[in-house]
């Protein structure tokens, strides 16, 4: 794996970006257009090989697709993106409903008996789809000390192949405690996690909080 495609500008998308063209991978930022300005900027910031373009280009050469959109737009972008039969799609999102201000509740139609990383899953049938990292902020995603710990990460999705490819990316990011919840439906505890994130930081302040399996 040495190419990687990035959907998203936001600070998710150019955060894991980053990280990942330091580790040594092709790298293209894609968003709903070829001339987004962040993406620009983003190029700039990163240099070497880093590149930008549409969701449809971050995707088209890519060995694995990171989704970093927000909850609402997730799944038109990964549609977006073309065919994405046999890659490995991690999915980093969270169906959370900002209009409604803080703490923001999950979009009903992604919680308790669905969730955001199955619709992702159900719209490009033949990737690999695993949910990860959607549990922390985008910078102890990429570094998980952090958080001031060694905490856990969680991941599930229907392929054992590309799970165990996600972990390794994940170690390269320095999670050495990775927890399998097992099949794609597992995404709905983890976003449902999600919310308790956002109480603990609003309760403390801290945007690094992470959670530590003890097990």
């Amino acid at each position: 794996m040495k190419t990687i495609g990035i959907l998203g500008t936001g600070i998710v998308g150019r955060t894991v970006g980053k990280k990942l063209a330091q580790l040594g991978y092709n790298v293209t930022l894609g968003s709903r257009s070829a001339d987004n300005e962040k993406a620009k900027q983003w190029i700039a910031d990163v240099g070497g090989t880093a590149k930008s373009g549409t969701f449809a280009e971050a995707a088209r050469h890519a060995d694995a697709v990171f989704v970093c959109t927000k909850g609402d737009g997730t799944v038109d972008a990964v549609k977006a993106a073309g065919d994405l039969s046999g890659k490995l799609v991690i999915d980093l999102t969270n169906p959370l409903d900002s209009s409604k201000g803080m703490p923001p509740p999950l979009i009903s139609q992604y919680s308790n008996t669905h969730s955001l990383g199955e619709a992702v899953q159900a719209a490009v049938p033949n990737a690999r789809v695993v949910k990860t990292l959607n549990i922390v902020n985008c910078e102890v995603m990429v570094d998980p000390k952090k958080s001031g710990g060694d905490p856990t990460m969680l991941l599930c999705g229907d392929d054992d192949g590309a799970k165990a490819e996600a972990t390794n990316l994940l170690k390269e990011f320095g999670w050495n405690d990775v927890l399998d919840l097992g099949d794609i439906t597992g995404a709905r505890s983890m976003e449902a996690y999600v919310t308790l994130w956002v109480r603990v930081y609003m309760t403390t302040g801290n945007g690094y909080n992470a959670m530590k399996s003890i097990r």
